[in-house]
């Protein structure tokens, strides 16, 4: 039996060592400053489009 509840135990933290990866990457990729640069990288690629366009 002891041996059953260890594995359970060891499964359970598994689980919950799962569940805060993907929590910490949901927030990585929702971070203010990660959505800040990819803004900033789109209107560099939109201001080189409409330079380009110009020319």
């Amino acid at each position: 039996m002891p041996k059953q509840n260890k594995q359970n135990g060891l499964n359970k933290a598994n689980q919950a060592a799962q569940a805060q990866n993907t929590a910490t990457e949901f927030a990585s990729e929702t971070n203010v400053a990660e959505v800040r640069r990819q803004n900033q990288q789109s209107a560099q690629k939109s201001g080189q489009q409409a330079g380009q366009a110009t020319e």
